[in-house]
């Protein structure tokens, strides 16, 4: 391995793409860790339900909304505007049109997504303000520099809320330029990049965090405590968690196709035997975003609601019952309610990006039919039959991923930020990104007739099923 990663930067083209991806990757840690100039604290100090809700949303949004830095919204907004626009682009005539317009279309797509994203981050940042001017500090405004209020010290100065707006927009605008760079100039794709190295970022805090409250004896596996047996049981299961996971990101079902025979001149072409790929996987890391994404609404709304009323009445209390169970990420409703979402959101966006007829089409017109069916309406339905079947595998898959931390964190009382490494959107996410990138680097190397990163490492091929 150590020396095909010295082959890597010995091509020159290829270590230049790499040195400046990292540099690139460097710019936006930097960024990062400059905050915006009417922050007085970290809203991670702040306790209640704003510390909790940041962490959750941080670990797919490329940042740490704990931090109320320039680069504080990440690059959420951005992957927002484009999911919107896959999901018009699957029931709005002219933007499906637009698809289809080749490498015009698709320029034309990504100058709407941009406006979107500024709109977006318009909003959201200045929700993001009013939300961190509320969360903890007497009279609402513990996060805030006192130099910067109003007169009255009712409030953040207006000016100062419109710098603060403009910063944040800017900062995932500029997020959005980055990502574009490394896309052209750099190597992997951008906005995936700034992703994960927003998520690998808290490794270390959470290693830290592992190693200070770990005890150089056997605990016997208690609650709470990190004995040796507890640490060689977290390898165990990290390295088993990784496993799966790869599995699964690159498991495929191949459906075996044969193409038609025709002859041209005295020569007869076709009659060759393919395969079609299914990916098991075939909504990637999307149905947990949406899932978590939706069961955050709820436990705010009802707190929010709650705090309208008086603590000692019982409309109170109902409220706010149900919000704390709506944020309890260990009780079993939540999780019965996540994975529910996840199957929901699996077959929801299958169905979206996946078209059977469309595909029935290609292969009609290409020449190509499934042995034992007959091209058209018997090979659009067993490919839909195929893909429920294998979406409820993944969809199963997913839902186990998503609540692995919650199993962790309730029966070992390791810190959550520890137990979250263990699935979810986190690692899903660092994997197929990494996966991504050494395809990438494979390509380049084997255009040079060197071996790939994983050949002969069992990389190669994808696992079938």
């Amino acid at each position: 391995m150590f020396e095909k990663l010295r082959i890597v930067f010995t091509i020159p083209e290829l270590r230049k793409k790499v040195l400046l991806t990292i540099g690139l990757l460097a710019v936006y840690r930097i960024g990062f860790h400059i905050p915006l100039p009417m922050v007085a604290t970290n809203l991670g100090e702040s306790s209640g339900g704003a510390a909790d809700f940041f962490e959750r949303v941080s670990m797919f949004a490329a940042s740490d909304l704990r931090q109320a830095t320039i680069f504080g919204l990440g690059i959420m907004p951005y992957i927002s505007a484009s999911i919107i626009f896959q999901l018009l682009g699957s029931v709005y005539k002219p933007l499906e049109e637009l698809k289809k317009e080749g490498e015009a279309g698709r320029k034309k797509l990504n100058e709407y997504t941009r406006y979107l994203t500024v709109a977006i981050c318009l909003v959201q940042s200045y929700m993001y303000l009013k939300f961190m001017l509320m969360a903890g500090g007497p009279g609402g405004f513990g996060n805030i520099n006192p130099n910067f209020l109003n007169a009255e010290g009712t409030g953040l100065f207006w000016g100062w809320q419109i710098v603060a707006v403009l910063v944040m927009t800017c900062g995932t605008v500029f997020l959005m330029w980055l990502g574009e760079q490394i896309d052209e100039y750099g190597i992997g794709n951008g906005i995936s990049l700034l992703i994960m190295a927003g998520i690998l970022a808290q490794m270390p805090k959470a290693l830290y965090e592992l190693i200070r409250n770990m005890k150089p004896q056997l605990t016997g596996l208690s609650r709470g405590q990190v004995g040796i047996e507890t640490l060689i049981l977290l390898v165990l299961l990290f390295v088993c968690v990784v496993f799966g996971v790869v599995f699964i990101t690159l498991g495929q079902r191949k459906i075996p196709t044969q193409s038609a025979k025709f002859t041209r001149g005295r020569r007869v072409y076709g009659g060759t035997r393919q395969f079609l790929p299914l990916r098991i996987n075939q909504a990637g890391v999307m149905p947990i975003i949406f899932a978590s994404s939706l069961l955050m609404i709820p436990g705010v709304f009802f707190g929010f609601m709650a705090g309208l009323f008086e603590t000692d009445s019982s409309l109170f209390r109902w409220l706010n019952m149900i919000g704390l169970s709506m944020q309890d990420q260990s009780s079993y409703f939540f999780n019965l309610l996540y994975v529910a979402l996840i199957f929901f959101f699996c077959y929801f966006w299958t169905a979206i990006t996946f078209n059977p007829k469309e595909m029935s089409d290609n292969l009609k017109e290409s020449g190509t039919f499934i042995p034992g069916y007959r091209p058209g309406k018997r090979t659009t339905d067993y490919l839909e039959k195929v893909m429920v079947r294998i979406t409820y595998v993944g969809a199963a898959f997913l839902g186990l991923i998503a609540i692995v931390p919650t199993i962790v964190y309730g029966s070992l009382g390791v810190p959550y930020s520890i137990a979250g490494f263990y699935g979810g959107t986190g690692l899903l996410i660092a994997v197929s990104v990494a996966f991504d990138l050494v395809q990438k680097i494979d390509s380049h190397l084997v255009m040079r007739n060197y071996r790939g990163l994983l050949e002969g490492a069992g990389g190669g091929t994808s696992p079938v099923v």
